[in-house]
């Protein structure tokens, strides 16, 4: 009881708020890297699950040479990656390996979610005459759009989790505060820590849920205004 009182404490200092090394610089860095390492991994995935679920072939080897990433653990691949000529490129190691951490939810849930449409509709659609690349936009990644949302949400949380492997690479993020925390053996800090990357990620996975219930009402105002 005593130590999470300690950690209260620490976390209510205003001191530990400010500065270079205050808990502010540390959650924007930690939203920046991953935003960044989102965006890239959105970049790679997404594309590749929605054109081999559009065409139906092949998904089924990326899925599972995606999930090879699943197994492997994000720090020993961070630690890998250090020792390779990428390593000495500031954030890269990190930004590499969080986002070969992403890519399979990203993967997985887009390819799902458009094999999943309704194989009457698509060939309704290409009855009236619509094109493969119509069909694609106009058709079934609409309708897979849940599950793709789906898969950027459990990156989006795994990221703010694992965005703390950063500070042993050397850079920065939340995770800063429970190394230095390890470094000066004050317990209280590491708890504290650890106690904003979990509030952090449930506020993101909040974002989502808030996201979701939001978006089929402005999608019926939209259409009932046009």
């Amino acid at each position: 009881m005593n130590t999470l009182t300690d950690a209260w404490s620490w976390l209510t200092d205003a001191d530990h708020w400010s500065g270079a090394d205050g808990i502010w610089h540390r959650l924007t860095e930690h939203l920046l890297l991953t935003v960044i390492c989102l965006a890239v991994s959105c970049l790679i995935a997404l594309p590749v699950a929605l054109v081999l679920g559009h065409l139906g072939k092949g998904g089924a080897l990326a899925v599972n040479i995606s999930n090879v990433g699943r197994a492997v653990p994000t720090f020993a691949v961070l630690v890998l990656l250090l020792l390779t000529p990428l390593g000495r490129y500031g954030e890269g190691p990190t930004v590499v390996a969080l986002v070969l951490f992403a890519v399979p939810p990203l993967l997985t849930n887009a390819y799902v979610g458009m094999r999943g449409v309704d194989r009457s509709i698509v060939q309704a659609a290409r009855g009236m005459g619509m094109t493969g690349r119509q069909m694609l936009w106009r058709v079934e990644a609409p309708l897979a759009l849940p599950m793709i949302v789906n898969g950027v949400r459990i990156a989006a949380v795994q990221l703010v989790a694992t965005a703390t492997i950063a500070a042993l690479a050397g850079g920065g993020g939340l995770g800063r505060i429970i190394t230095a925390g390890f470094n000066l053996a004050s317990t209280p800090q590491v708890v504290a820590g650890a106690v904003l990357v979990a509030v952090f990620a449930l506020l993101v996975e909040a974002c989502f849920e808030v996201g979701e219930r939001l978006a089929p009402g402005l999608a019926r105002r939209k259409a009932a205004a046009t």
